[in-house]
C-alpha cells in the first residue's frame, strides 16, 4: 500500500502541542515530509527552551505514524531553535533568555473561557499592586478584543523612540499597552497566526517597559496562538486563573491550569469573580452563579483561592467610565478584595 504525504499530514494533525488544544500542523511546525518506499522522514521546526516539549512531540508523532498500514521505518527530526527575541543594539545590556529587561515578575491573568471578567480583574489587580507600593505595567494581550484602553479611559496613540521602541501609555501611574491604542473603536483586528505572533512579541519585547516590579499580562480566553507565543517568548513568574463559581466556567479553568502545568508555569492561585451579589437595599446575599465552585477547584488544583469578588454595580460603572474601582473608590468591598489579593501576591513573589 502506497503511503502519501497527505496521509502523513493527516496523522500528524492529531498530535497536539503540549498544553494546547491546537495540533502541530496547524501551528506550522511541519516543515517537510519525505517518503522512500514505505519509510517516512518527517522534519519539524520548533522554538522552545523546554526539552520536554520536543520530546513529547517526537514521541506523539512517531506513535501516530506507526498506525499507518504498511508503514516501514519512521524518522522524526526536530529543528529546535531558541524562542524569538527582540533585536538588541550593540550597546544594549545582555538579556537573559526569556526575561524582559528591567521587569522582575511577569504574571499572566488567564481564563479558559470568555465572559468571566478577566480584564476587569487584571485592571484592578494592577492598580492594587501599585497602591501597595510596586511599579506595575499592564499589557493587553487580547489582540482581537482589547478592552484595557476603555477601562482606563484612554484613546491615546503610543509614540516611539528613535531606536523604534514603543512608549507605553501611562494612566494611574501604570504603564499600559493594548491593541486598542492602535485601532479606532470600530476597527477590528483582522490577523492570522504569523501576525498574531508578531504583535504579541512586539508588545512584550519592543515596548519600553522600563523598571517594573510586575508586568501583568491580560490574556485572551482559551489556549491558542497568543498563549503559545507568550510562554515561548517570556519567562512567566506564574499565572492567575479567573473563573466564576458555576461548573461551565470551572471546566475551562481546568484546561487553562493544565496548559500552564504542561509548559512549567506555576499557577499562583485562583480568583473567583462574580462570586455573589449583595442586595444594596437589604444587604442580602444572592449566589447567582452558585457557591463554593472556586474554593473546590482551588483545592483540587492545590493552589490558593486568592479572592472572591462579588458582582458590584459600582465596579461595572467605574470600568465603563475609565476609572477602575480600586482607584475610584478604594473603600469599596471589591477594591478591598483586590488590595488583599495584591498583598498575597507580594508575599508569594519576592521582589
Amino acid at each position: 500500500m502506497t503511503i502519501t504525504p497527505e496521509q502523513v499530514r493527516e496523522k500528524l494533525s492529531s498530535v497536539k502541542y503540549p498544553g494546547f488544544s491546537r495540533d502541530i500542523v496547524s501551528f506550522g511546525l511541519l516543515k517537510d515530509v519525505q517518503i522512500t518506499g514505505v519509510d517516512v522522514l518527517v522534519q519539524l521546526g520548533l522554538a522552545t527552551n523546554d526539552p520536554k516539549i520536543p520530546q513529547a512531540i517526537k514521541e506523539g508523532s512517531e506513535a501516530v505514524l506507526a498506525q499507518l498500514p504498511g508503514i516501514g521505518q519512521v524518522t522524526v527530526r526536530i529543528d529546535i531553535q531558541a524562542p524569538p527575541q527582540a533585536a538588541q543594539t550593540a550597546s544594549s545590556a545582555p538579556m537573559n533568555a526569556g526575561a524582559i529587561a528591567g521587569v522582575k515578575h511577569v504574571i499572566a491573568v488567564a481564563s479558559g473561557k470568555g465572559g468571566v471578567g478577566k480584564s476587569t480583574v487584571a485592571a484592578n489587580l494592577a492598580i492594587a499592586l501599585k497602591k501597595n507600593g510596586a511599579s506595575v505595567g499592564l499589557c493587553d494581550c487580547d489582540l482581537y478584543g482589547p478592552s484595557i484602553g476603555l477601562m482606563f479611559g484612554s484613546t491615546e496613540r503610543p509614540m516611539a523612540t528613535e531606536d523604534n521602541r514603543i512608549l507605553p501609555i501611562e494612566r494611574y501611574d501604570l504603564r499600559l499597552m493594548s491593541m486598542g491604542f492602535l485601532l479606532d473603536d470600530a476597527a477590528p483586528a483582522i490577523l492570522r497566526g504569523p501576525m498574531v505572533t508578531k504583535y504579541t512579541q512586539q508588545f512584550l519585547r519592543q515596548v519600553e517597559w522600563g523598571e517594573l516590579d510586575y508586568l501583568i499580562l491580560d490574556l485572551p480566553p482559551g489556549t491558542g496562538d497568543i498563549q503559545l507565543t507568550i510562554v515561548q517568548t517570556v519567562a512567566l513568574s506564574g499565572a492567575i486563573l479567573v473563573t466564576t463559581p458555576q461548573e461551565v466556567a470551572l471546566i475551562d479553568a481546568r484546561k487553562a491550569a493544565t496548559m500552564f502545568q504542561k509548559v512549567n508555569v506555576p499557577v499562583l492561585g485562583l480568583i473567583e469573580n462574580m462570586s455573589y451579589f449583595l442586595s444594596p437595599s437589604d444587604g442580602k446575599r444572592y449566589d447567582i452563579f452558585g457557591s463554593g465552585g472556586g474554593e473546590r477547584e482551588a483545592a483540587r488544583l492545590k493552589v490558593p483561592l486568592l479572592g472572591q469578588i462579588p458582582i458590584d454595580i459600582a465596579t461595572r460603572e467605574s470600568g465603563d467610565r475609565g476609572q477602575p474601582v480600586t482607584s475610584a473608590d478604594p473603600a469599596n468591598p471589591v477594591a478591598q478584595a483586590f488590595l488583599g489579593i495584591a498583598r498575597k501576591l507580594s508575599e508569594t513573589l519576592t521582589l
